[in-house]
């Protein structure tokens, strides 16, 4: 008796961007703002990180709005249907639960259920993995559509008064849906990871930690009730970050992957339209510039000085502000690279929608 031959999805020439999607908070907070909380000054922290301003959302708009925001614009722009999407990606690093997924919950809210859906842990460079897993998805045949989000609502994770990263972070989302075309869209993907860094970006603490004092406090009759709501918020996970750590690494090892993501496309710098880094300070993407000796014509994303660093939102936040200023660069190529806490990074060349 012969062994059956499974079937396999019809595969595909290539994907692409089709439609691609923002949303900002309305709440504008200034340097000046920033300062009530650090010693600091506008001037220091524009000429350290290029930030004049940042959004974060209010207690009542949460990552979920923020995601379906930016995921109905996309959708919309890429002239499709809810209910043609057939997967839902979301790289999110603060989504306030475990489980289930954000993905899950945003997919129902813009009418793509029952598409899979899930989320990405992968933080500054979780766009970039979301995109490479979308092209490889729509080429593969598993899904027509896929929608990319990339969401974050750092002002739940951050403490207004640490020095290495609070001042830096802002809330928003972008979108992006990828899906068939006749030719490449997207090239292939450099990405990966240096776990040996891991600890350069991260968390105070471990949820672990803020349980286990929990249980210490109840059974403890001597804390007071004050003071152990004080311990406890500072026990709340926030974020930091070694600073020069992180810049040196972005600066010299992701130049060297954005450099190779050309490569493997197969083009140079000078076919390029539009440098669409991770938006982490202005000094770093202007270095990355410089050492890919970018001709004068590509148009680099400075997204940062009004809308900080986003993490997972920041590259298609910046390349919709891209896109709406320069409506030119529609159908050229853009590199794009994300790179942060794990320390991972990911980069690729695609066609701009």
């Amino acid at each position: 008796m012969s062994t059956p031959t499974l079937k396999q999805n019809t595969a595909r020439n290539g994907a692409r961007i089709l439609g691609i999607g923002a949303f900002r908070p309305d709440l504008i907070v200034t340097n000046d703002d920033v300062c009530q909380w650090i010693d600091s000054s506008d001037e220091w922290i524009r000429q350290r990180t290029g930030i004049i301003t940042r959004h974060r959302a209010p207690r009542d708009v949460s990552v979920v709005d923020m995601a379906v925001g930016a995921g109905a614009e996309a959708i919309r722009n890429a002239g499709i249907e809810p209910s043609q999407i057939g997967t839902v990606l979301v790289s999110t690093v603060t989504h306030p639960y475990a489980t289930p997924s954000a993905a899950a919950l945003i997919a129902d809210r813009l009418g793509a259920t029952p598409a899979p859906a899930y989320d990405i842990s992968a933080a500054c460079a979780g766009y970039c993995y979301g995109v490479a897993q979308a092209d490889a998805l729509v080429r593969s045949g598993t899904a027509e559509y896929v929608l990319v989000i990339g969401v974050e609502k750092l002002s739940d994770v951050i403490d207004n008064h640490e020095r290495t990263i609070s001042f830096l972070l802002g809330d928003g989302a972008g979108a992006v849906v990828i899906g068939p075309s006749d030719e490449p869209g997207i090239s292939p993907s450099v990405w990966g990871s240096d776990g040996g860094k891991w600890d350069a970006i991260g968390m105070t603490h471990s949820l672990i930690e803020v349980r286990d004092f929990s249980d210490h406090a109840m059974k403890a009759d001597d804390i007071e009730s004050a003071a152990a709501d004080e311990a406890h918020a500072t026990l709340w996970p926030t974020l930091r970050q070694d600073g020069q750590t992180v810049f040196r690494w972005a600066v010299w090892e992701m130049a060297k992957m954005a450099k190779k993501a050309l490569d493997d496309a197969g083009i140079t710098p000078a076919d390029l339209g539009a440098f669409v880094p991770h938006q982490a300070n202005m000094r770093i993407i202007d270095e990355l510039a410089k050492q890919l000796q970018l001709p004068e014509h590509v148009i680099i994303g400075r997204d940062i000085a009004d809308a900080g660093n986003t993490s997972a939102a920041s590259i298609p936040l910046a390349t919709h502000r891209l896109l709406a200023e320069n409506p030119e660069l529609s159908g050229k190529l853009s590199l794009q690279i994300g790179f942060g806490a794990g320390l991972v990074f990911g980069a690729q060349v695609v066609r701009l929608p």
